[in-house]
């Protein structure tokens, strides 16, 4: 049986990331996350498939408790790949997270643990959830034709035009020796102070921001690390003519240190930093619902 419409405007949604799930309750009317509706639990993705899973299923039964008078039509989520999103199959390997789950069919293990029917649970990548819901209700709203990118621990891209918003991939294109992903993400970083140095950093990049009020050496990796962004991001730009770029990601809260040189040599664009932080996955994985929210029967319904 197809169905074609949703009970409520309120969408269960989670971000799964490489160390962590965060769920919550969307209402799609507005596009916004209720903080007390919130739960982050860390996950220790390099484990057993079956810890993996006792992690996800805690933080789902901790929300529906909290919202037990409320009910939840469909759960969207955003998700790293490789990862079939269509079917809801895990295929991530040889990134030193998740693993143990190979194969196995998590939209099915999610419809089983909330008692609902497999069409409404819908998976989204998690560098397109979180530039769609920046799209939605952040930095990008009100703007047309977007590109996004986020930061971390890889390098996401999506590319957004009249709110579809729709993954591009630029993590995987060539660039320098290897691919663009080595270059804009959290281990370039650690791997080019550690190359300059000898010192191995555990704290990350705000480790390095740190650093970089008072050492020479870790400003210049950041003005590397955005000479690079500059040479890397000029084709895609020139290729999808952006009105906005919209910076995402735990290396964005550096951006002090790189963000000027880039809107000085990017200046056919406007560039803005993310304003939702961990909202905006959830905004986005729930937004794969917004067809069934166009044909909901309901008028009007209390919100949280």
């Amino acid at each position: 049986m197809q169905i074609n419409s949703l009970s409520t405007p309120y969408i269960l949604t989670a971000d799964i990331g490489g160390s962590h799930i965060t769920v919550g309750i969307c209402d799609l009317r507005t596009y916004t996350i209720s903080e007390q509706s919130t739960i982050r639990i860390e996950v220790d993705s390099k484990g057993s498939a079956t810890s993996i899973l006792i992690s996800w299923t805690s933080a789902f039964e901790k929300i529906l408790k909290e919202t037990v008078a409320l009910p939840i039509p469909g759960l969207g989520i955003a998700m790293p790949g490789p990862f079939d999103y269509e079917n809801g199959i895990s295929y991530i390997r040889g990134l030193n997270k998740y693993e143990a789950l190979y194969g196995m069919n998590i939209k099915q293990y999610f419809a089983d643990l909330l008692k609902i029917d497999p069409q409404l649970v819908r998976f989204r990548n998690d560098a397109e959830s979180t530039i769609a819901g920046e799209v939605l209700t952040g930095a990008g709203k009100g703007h047309q034709r977007l590109m996004g990118i986020t930061l971390g621990t890889g390098f996401g891209s999506a590319y957004s035009e009249n709110k579809i918003t729709r993954d591009i991939n630029l993590g995987s294109e060539p660039y320098k020796k290897s691919i663009a992903d080595d270059y804009f993400s959290t281990r370039w970083f650690l791997k080019r102070y550690h190359e300059l140095t000898g010192i191995s950093l555990t704290g990350g990049v705000r480790e390095l921001s740190e650093l970089a009020t008072k050492s020479t050496v870790a400003r210049d990796i950041f003005k590397e690390f955005a000479i690079n962004m500059i040479d890397f991001l000029s084709g895609p730009v020139k290729q999808y003519g952006p009105e906005v770029l919209i910076i995402c990601g735990n290396i964005a809260k550096a951006s002090q240190f790189f963000l000027p040189y880039l809107t000085n040599e990017l200046n056919s664009i406007t560039i803005k930093l993310a304003q939702l932080d961990e909202n905006a996955p959830l905004i986005g994985a729930a937004a794969m619902f917004d067809d069934m929210m166009r044909l909901a029967p309901f008028n009007s319904v209390n919100q949280l």
